[in-house]
């Protein structure tokens, strides 16, 4: 996205600039959203302003008066798109929040503080995740499709928050049981209101208040699952050790991991995001370093959209 008014006399003002990208964002957002329920077509005339913006911004050009939209604003499909429009949400409102409220010596606040909007958003968007990684990563890792097409398959989503990802895992995989952990006992009560709009896979979901620095399961799990930019760096080191026991013999650990940044801006503003919320600032590269280091290996990557997660995947040897 590139946006670059100028004020009044012509000389640039980057605070200007930014504020237009902002806008542009929120514009991209609400075509989005509002594509989820009408053709994209109708939804672009309805709003020949918004649209403009979008023409401005180069998410959307014209081929004979037809409508050419960038590839980010057309999701793969409803469920995607759903997901993409949370996780665009969710990153609106944590920007705000850090506007108003950052505070001295520009610390983080944490999952904690935020309000359950966006933790509700936030966890939502995961559910985007965790089909890619029920039906395009699964499918790609030896092995592990047939182990988790048995009775007493059992996977473990580490920081389920409101169990998004959970009921995408179970819904994808309909053999399995999960097991989803959380800190914030807010999250797992949200989850609970979830879980009882998927009643079609609940029965197979745990929800369990614990740090996934204390499990303490050994050879329990064919599949392990860690949003890594939301783990404090100490406690992703002290879990990562317990997470690979934790793994049967033969089964898979996959992390989420943001991908390397491409510009400066971006990089800071990953770095800046994760600490706010107590996470840690390593992208796929590092993490793909960190499960080597833990004794997994052959390592993988898997992108999932563009400038979107990395799922970084290594195998426990044996089984």
């Amino acid at each position: 996205m590139s946006v670059s008014p100028s004020p009044p006399g012509g000389s640039a003002d980057p605070l200007a600039a930014l504020e237009a990208s902002a806008w542009a964002l929120a514009a991209a957002v609400g075509t989005m959203s509002d594509a989820l329920s009408a053709p994209l077509a109708e939804v672009l005339a309805a709003s020949p302003h918004r649209s403009a913006v979008l023409q401005a911004a180069g998410l959307l050009s014209w081929e004979g008066g037809t409508p050419v939209a960038h590839p980010s604003l057309v999701p793969a499909d409803g469920p995607t798109g759903r997901s993409a429009v949370q996780a665009r949400l969710s990153s609106l409102r944590q920007a705000v929040a850090a506007a108003a409220q950052e505070p001295s010596g520009g610390g983080g606040v944490g999952w904690a503080q935020v309000d359950d909007e966006v933790l509700l958003h936030q966890g939502r968007a995961s559910a985007a995740t965790g089909r890619a990684l029920a039906t395009r990563v699964v499918p790609e890792l030896p092995g592990l499709a047939e182990r988790l097409d048995s009775a007493d398959a059992r996977v473990l989503d580490v920081g389920t928050g409101v169990a998004a990802l959970a009921v995408a895992l179970a819904r994808a995989l309909p053999r399995v049981s999960v097991v989803g952990i959380d800190v914030l006992q807010r999250a797992l009560d949200l989850a609970v209101g979830e879980l009882a709009e998927a009643r079609d896979v609940a029965d197979r979901i745990t929800l369990r208040l614990q740090d996934v620095a204390e499990v303490a399961e050994p050879g329990g799990y064919d599949l392990v699952w860690v949003p890594a930019p939301f783990l404090p760096q100490q406690t992703l080191t002290l879990a990562l050790p317990r997470l690979v026991q934790a793994l049967r013999p033969g089964g898979w650990l996959v992390a989420g991991t943001n991908p390397p940044a491409g510009d400066p801006l971006r990089a800071a503003v990953d770095r800046w995001n994760a600490v706010r919320n107590g996470g840690n600032a390593f992208d796929a590269d590092r993490m793909a370093q960190v499960l080597a280091g833990a004794g997994l290996g052959d390592v993988r990557r898997f992108p999932t959209v563009p400038g979107g997660p990395v799922l970084v995947a290594a195998h426990r040897a044996g089984g």
